[in-house]
């Protein structure tokens, strides 16, 4: 039974197909009978939830607030905005009728024809334009500014092609959506909620960011600028993990947001929105899971330290119960997460393999033998190595552990991130260098035309413009024109 849920495909064999049986046998998620659409399991919520909970706590340590609007949007709402519209109009879904009824031939139920709606309403790609509709009606002056406002939801685009995680027509997310007086105060808001980002992916997630700005062509609708933070995933292929966008003037003025300055003048408001996604889990995942399962690092691992007891009999099962019952105790004082598996259902063979394939970072394993001896045998998922260590002790250790394990993947991914990352000068090498996968720095003369056809013959993208990295203007390596500086270019998810 154990081999059974250890056996599926491994990442070099097909790593696409790897990573769609390890969402389903580490009981993270699994499809839904809406096409698109994906059931979220009771396991990987919980890991939904640790990133949601430390993430509103950095979101009101910057002075954020939660708030919640309305899911749907009318339609004439998405008009005012020209580039957003025609940005999201190929991903809505629309509501055109309020009422059902039963089909009087016998066909089951059908939309009422008396029931349609006299303005058809849009499940939100994003909410800027509810937002913004509303934030009318909050500001009129200087004093009602700044507005720092987020919102935890659900979003509806209508995906071709989906994957768990990933690319989903339903996802849930956060999306922050603030208020400004100046230019220079929205721009600075940002980039701070970008670098919010960044540090949790880094800190918390364990999975190193480039962090950049979006070409013109890579923008988000109806952004003045896009500022993004982009993970390399082990196979090569890049992901974008958040976004942060200054949106300048632009929805204040499609929905006529102005307020009285300080020199008792009118002005539109300035604006930013942000947000990242359960596409995070999928990061998580395919940075630094293997061939046996998911790696979780600990901060954001739902159970961080499991104990399973190996038995004979009631009698054995009590006394290693008894010993490990203020075990458990101390590292929950701690703050550490623990699960102690004494369930009769399970052969511990079963058990390991099941926790192994969960990612979870610390499994301690303690039989009559280690009783009498006074140890514990103790294990490492990212590594894999267990050792027989002094039961006295074991929670310094185990503290000292799981630092240690959540240290070593970050190390881990961003060495795996400096081997695929290499510079190119020419496009011919450019074109046999994608094929290996990994991030490529390349210079590019500024044209969306240029950027187009990289697109077009290569299937990568240019990711960012790099914050840090190589700003020695050189040629663009398709045109031989002027280049400013090197910028990252991958496929992506």
């Amino acid at each position: 039974m154990a081999k059974e849920l250890k056996n599926f495909t491994k990442r070099s064999d097909n790593y696409s197909q790897w990573y769609n049986e390890l969402v389903v046998k580490a009981d993270l998620a699994e499809q839904s009978a809406v096409r698109g659409c994906m059931v979220i399991k009771p396991y990987g919520y919980a890991i939904w939830e640790k990133m949601q909970r430390q993430l509103d706590d950095m979101f009101k340590e910057t002075g954020h607030q939660n708030a919640y609007f309305p899911l749907l949007i009318p339609k004439s709402f998405l008009s005012r905005e020209a580039e957003h519209v025609e940005g999201f109009a190929k991903e809505c879904a629309v509501v055109t009728h309020h009422r059902l009824k039963n089909d009087p031939n016998g066909g089951g139920v059908v939309v009422d024809p008396e029931a349609r709606l006299e303005e058809e309403l849009i499940i939100r790609p994003t909410s800027e334009t509810i937002i913004w509709n509303t934030y009318k009606n909050w500001i009129t002056s200087y004093r009602d500014l700044p507005i720092l406002v987020n919102q935890w939801a659900n979003v509806m685009r209508w995906e071709m092609r989906t994957r768990m995680f990933l690319r989903t027509a339903e996802f849930l997310w956060q999306e922050g959506h603030t208020a400004h007086a100046t230019k220079e105060e929205a721009e600075a808001e940002a980039i701070k909620m970008l670098n919010v980002y960044s540090d949790f992916a880094e800190k918390f997630m364990a999975v190193p960011v480039v962090k950049g700005v979006k070409s013109p062509n890579e923008r988000f609708a109806g952004a003045l600028d896009t500022y993004t933070i982009e993970a390399m995933m082990q196979d090569g292929k890049a992901l974008q993990s958040g976004t942060s966008h200054f949106l300048g003037q632009n929805f204040a003025k499609a929905f006529d947001v102005t307020f009285m300055n300080k020199d008792n003048k009118p002005e539109y408001v300035w604006a930013t929105s942000w947000g990242v996604s359960t596409r995070l889990m999928g990061a998580l995942i395919m940075t630094h899971s293997d061939d046996n399962g998911l790696v979780l690092p600990p901060k954001l691992a739902p159970i961080q330290v499991v104990i399973v007891p190996i038995y004979k009999n009631e009698e054995g099962l009590k006394a290693i119960s008894e010993k490990v019952e203020p075990l458990v105790k101390e590292l929950r004082a701690k703050g550490i997460s623990v699960k102690y598996d004494d369930a009769d259902n399970r052969r511990p063979g079963f058990k390991f393999a099941d926790y192994e394939i969960k990612g979870v970072p610390v499994r301690l394993a303690i039989g009559q033998r280690d009783l009498e001896e006074g140890t514990v045998e103790i294990m490492r998922r990212d590594t894999l190595e267990k050792e027989t260590v002094k039961f006295d002790g074991i929670v310094a250790e185990v503290e000292r552990l799981l630092e240690d394990i959540q240290n070593n993947l970050f190390t881990k991914a961003l060495k795996m991130r400096e081997s695929k990352t290499v510079t190119v000068d020419s496009y011919e090498e450019f074109k046999e260098k994608i094929e290996d996968g990994g991030f490529i720095l390349a210079h590019w003369d500024g044209t969306p035309e240029t950027e187009e056809k990289i697109k077009e013959e290569t299937k990568a993208t240019i990711r960012c413009i790099p914050f840090d990295g190589d700003k020695t203007p050189g040629v663009c390596m398709v045109t031989g024109k002027p280049s400013a500086q090197r910028v990252v270019f991958a496929r992506s998810y």
